[in-house]
């Protein structure tokens, strides 16, 4: 069963920093549980809200959560990437804002069945959209190579005994293959000197983000998304996103960089007016009060940042 107590990360940040129009077209990329979406729907009259996921059981719990939105509300199950064909499907040329919020649904963290989570003993999983990725963590832990491995944790999980970890997975897979996530967090732990193990925060929670990124090809999706997303938006529209990994933050800030400064050799210059496309909405990124870190643990390490096309 699935949690229904999920908390939206930055929700008021988010609504406030998408400035949203009451009839204005609208899109979530990350619907998951439809929190954000739902704020976005009730300052919408004949406004319209798309709703993407590419996870069959968040679309089916966003959409219970939203029936009585219907009239403004079109939920699409398909990954991020594809928002331009999303969009020309629904006979949609421009949009006034897009919401990305990075993070995992806590419902995939609490269904132990998908393997996301170092908490639940199941088969190593972690496919968002597990119909159509056939890239799982089981195959990634037992068919990549010991230099392949240590790629994985140490660019996306920022592990710092990422080969140690890699090295005793290789050894362990020759005896057996590694299936499940308990068997992993065993390696990990087997792994890491005492002295880590009794730092806070659990040993395995940087490898299982990596194998996260990595089964889903998050961070070059991201990339192409950004891209996409930007070109689409109309005039005074805005692009809000929440990430949680330094890694997914770096290109995000990036991006937008790119799209509000000119690089120049000494000095990096702000455009002149005429050349300005977009303008950075918060110069200084977003990130939770003392109040919801207190009440909202998932949203520790999230950022956000909001661009508005000009």
């Amino acid at each position: 069963m699935t949690n229904n107590k999920h908390i939206p990360v930055l929700l008021n940040e988010v609504i406030e920093g998408l400035n949203i129009k009451k009839d204005g077209t609208y899109v979530d990329l990350t619907l998951g549980r439809g929190g954000h979406s739902e704020e976005i729907l009730k300052r919408l009259t004949t406004g319209l809200l798309i709703g993407v996921d590419q996870d069959e059981e968040a679309i089916k719990e966003s959409s219970l959560r939203l029936a009585k939105y219907s009239k403004n509300l079109k939920i699409v199950k398909s990954n991020f990437v594809r928002i331009d064909e999303v969009l020309a499907k629904l006979n949609i040329k421009k949009v006034d804002g897009v919401l990305m919020d990075l993070g995992v649904s806590s419902p995939q963290f609490d269904e132990g069945d998908r393997g996301f989570s170092y908490r639940f003993d199941s088969e190593l999983d972690m496919r968002m959209d597990q119909q159509n990725n056939p890239l799982t963590a089981k195959k990634i832990v037992n068919e990549y190579s010991l230099n392949e491995l240590t790629r994985v944790f140490r660019d996306y999980g920022e592990e710092k005994y990422s080969y140690q970890i890699a090295k005793t997975i290789v050894k362990e897979r020759e005896t057996k293959p590694i299936n499940t996530t308990n068997e992993l967090v065993d390696i990990i732990k087997r792994s890491k000197p005492s002295k880590e193990l009794k730092k806070a925060g659990h040993p395995a929670k940087q490898v299982f983000q990596a194998l996260r990124i990595e089964v889903n090809d998050e961070l070059n999706v991201l990339k192409e998304t950004l891209m996409k997303v930007t070109s689409l938006l109309n005039k005074k529209g805005r692009l809000a996103v929440i990430s949680f990994h330094s890694g997914e933050d770096r290109i995000v800030k990036e991006w937008f960089k790119k799209l509000t400064v000119i690089e120049g050799n000494r000095y990096d210059l702000p455009l002149q007016n005429e050349e300005l496309e977009f303008q950075l909405v918060n110069k200084k990124v977003i990130v939770p009060s003392t109040k919801e870190l207190e009440e909202n643990h998932r949203s520790v390490s999230s950022k956000l940042r909001i661009i508005e096309k000009l």
